[in-house]
């Protein structure tokens, strides 16, 4: 069985039904900048990633969601990091299209051991519990004492 073909150069990206697929509303961060940016912000650790995220400020490109992706050495060999990254794109294609809000940056942040190995469906929910809890209202969080 062969694997699909992409797009021709030109065309959009669109589903079987003739939809455009839903990863078209992301964009994918490439500037370390940008990374940087996201790392100081909104931090959710779950079992099998960490999720980064931030809200773009008024004077930066405001519209749409971005999202990148990071695997370090301690993850694994070059086989090891891919495979983890290609994990977390599907998970953000998934799921944050619909949980994410326009005029976010997130980073999906692999970790070692966990992020190529722990099952899908896990994966699946740690990340929707993860942006449930980015985006929950910190006000309404009783302060620590």
């Amino acid at each position: 069985m062969t694997p699909p073909e992409g797009p021709v150069a030109g065309e959009t990206a669109e589903a079987a039904d003739g939809s455009p697929a839903a990863s078209s509303c992301l964009t994918i961060l490439q500037k370390r900048a940008d990374f940087l940016r996201a790392a100081s912000a909104r931090r959710q650790a779950t079992a099998g990633f960490l999720l980064q995220a931030r809200k773009r400020g008024n004077d930066e490109q405001a519209g749409g969601i971005r999202v990148g992706f990071t695997c370090s050495k301690k993850v694994g060999n070059a086989v090891a990091r891919n495979r983890a990254k290609r994990r977390l794109r599907a998970l953000a294609r998934e799921v944050i299209p619909a949980k994410g809000r326009t005029g976010w940056d997130y980073v999906l942040v692999g970790r070692p051991g966990v992020t190529a190995d722990r099952p899908y469906a896990l994966l699946l929910a740690d990340l929707d519990a993860a942006m449930d809890r980015v985006h929950a209202d910190r006000a309404a969080k009783a302060p620590r004492t």
